[in-house]
């Protein structure tokens, strides 16, 4: 989870200096990636999970 959460920090600070920064607009793409990298591994590490464990 604590990955999970730094990834996305990182996200958003990319994005933030893509977007105030003149001519540093791949930042924010580099940041909008890295955002949904994370999320589609947050995912499926989830989807995972809850296929092992018995409905109870």
């Amino acid at each position: 989870m604590a990955l999970f959460l730094l990834l996305v920090l990182v996200a958003v600070v990319l994005g933030i200096i893509g977007v105030t920064a003149e001519g540093l607009g791949f930042l924010l793409a580099i940041g909008i990636v890295v955002l949904a990298a994370t999320v589609i591994f947050f995912a499926v590490r989830v989807s995972l999970r809850t296929k092992r464990r018995p409905l109870r």
